[in-house]
This record gives C-alpha cells, structure tokens and sequence, in this order.
C-alpha cells in the first residue's frame, strides 16, 4: 500500500468531499442521511434558497480502475454494462438488509446483492440525485482478502523507501 506524503511530514489530501447536486434536495437529503444513515455533519443556507447539508460517509478512497476494471465490475456485480463513469460505494453491515430498505425508500434495484469474487455482497441501485451506487458487506477480513488470487499492490508503483 502507498502512503505518501507532502513534503511537510503531513498527508497532501485530508478528506475526500463529493458534491452532488440534486434537485430535490429534500428527497436526497431524506435518502442518503435518515434511509442510509449518513450523519450531518454540518448544514448552510443562505437568504435565496441555496441549501447544503455535508453528511459523514466514514473512511474515503478514490478508486481508480481502467476501462476493462469497470466492465468487469458491471459484468460480476450486475452481468451487463450499466455504470456511468462515476459510481459511488458505501460499505455497509449488512447489504441485503440495507439494499431493502434504499429500495422501500425509492432506490431502483439494478441489481440484488451477489456474492463477487473479492468476497464482498454488493448491490446495485440507482439512487435520488441521479446516482449509480453499490451497498457492500466485506464477507473476509482484510487480511484474507490481501491473501486471494489478484489482490496486491503493484511493486512498480510503491514509493522508494
């Protein structure tokens, strides 16, 4: 795993922050904070309307994956191409129970929680603001998930130590 580091000693990003805009608002915020349990962290509003509640969604990544990474997502977690280039993911503890209730709160299945072959359960849904997003429940623990056939780090990107 990389971890660089700025040339202060410190970390060059400190959160991961994705802003989504949504036309109704209320819906979303009702969605993403009291469906699937985002806590505000914090809300602003001005005198003309403009509204913006920043929910916690835990530990960030960005997840970079090549064309032929994401097809192959789509065809494990769904069996035909369906994401646009950006889909978000939550970890959650349980992906079926969580998957029923974004559906009963106007989520679309995409597609039912699967097992994939990076021991996760992963479901697909289309989501309020016009967002493509997987629910995923770790089956192994990190650990034994380094330990299957494809997981690693590549040797050509780790940093000089």
């Amino acid at each position: 795993m990389s971890t660089h580091a700025d040339p202060a000693g410190g970390r060059p990003v400190r959160q991961l922050r994705l802003v989504v805009e949504a036309e109704d608002y209320e819906a979303a915020l009702t969605f993403y904070r009291d469906v699937l349990g985002l806590p505000e962290q914090a809300a602003f509003s001005s005198g003309d309307g403009a509204r913006v509640a920043i929910l916690d969604a835990g530990r960030a990544t960005l997840e970079i994956a090549n064309p032929a990474q994401k097809k192959m997502i789509d065809e494990v977690e769904v069996g035909r191409q369906v994401a646009p280039k950006i889909r978000v993911a939550f970890e959650v503890d349980d992906a079926r129970a969580t998957t029923g209730r974004l559906v009963s709160a106007g989520a679309a299945e995409v597609a039912p929680p699967t097992v994939t072959p990076w021991e996760s359960l992963n479901a697909r849904l289309d989501a309020p603001a016009g967002l493509h997003i997987t629910v995923f429940q770790e089956l192994r623990s990190l650990e034994e998930r380094e330990a299957l056939d494809g997981f690693g780090t590549d040797p050509d990107r780790l940093p000089d130590s």
